[in-house]
């Protein structure tokens, strides 16, 4: 099962659209994560449209048309992979230990609010991951999203992608 991991989208405030190397990413994914700041509710039924299967959360970012239709956290199991999907997880100082309390029962947690990409795992054994944002690179050398597997019940093969400078 293939897996792809966005999050910031902040569309279309950061950028009009998503970069074609992300919508072929869609295209191949058997489960889209999205970990919220989508900003406009066109992208939330584009990516429901395109996707084969999508999770996703809302942002700090994302009013009400968008909490309407997402939650707060999303759980999923896919193929004996217990995932969870929040925007924020606080602060940087700390937040293994928070994960850990917070999400007791999951194996790996995908978040955003950052932008910064993030792929950690706990002490309790929790896989932390944040895919930064595929629009919106901040203070980031570069826009990126990440990739993974799952396969036999086990997370593999997490990559973080690079994406080219916008032209």
């Amino acid at each position: 099962m293939k897996l792809l991991l966005i999050s910031d989208t902040h569309l279309p405030a950061r950028a009009r659209e998503l970069p074609a190397q992300v919508w072929a990413e869609v295209a191949a994914a058997d489960v889209v994560v999205h970990a919220g700041d989508w900003v406009d509710v066109a992208l939330l039924d584009e990516l429901e449209a395109r996707s084969k299967r999508l999770i996703g959360v809302y942002g700090n970012n994302d009013g009400p048309p968008l909490r309407a239709r997402l939650p707060e956290i999303a759980r999923a199991e896919l193929d004996g992979v217990r995932l969870a999907v929040i925007h924020e997880t606080g602060a940087k100082q700390g937040r293994e230990r928070r994960c850990d309390t917070q999400f007791p029962d999951t194996d790996v947690l995908v978040f955003g609010h950052s932008h910064i990409p993030w792929d950690t795992v706990t002490p309790a054994g929790l896989r932390l991951l944040n895919p930064g944002s595929p629009t919106d690179r901040r203070r980031q050398p570069y826009c990126t999203y990440q990739t993974c597997r799952i396969e036999n019940g086990t997370l593999t093969g997490v990559e973080l992608h690079r994406l080219p400078p916008r032209g």
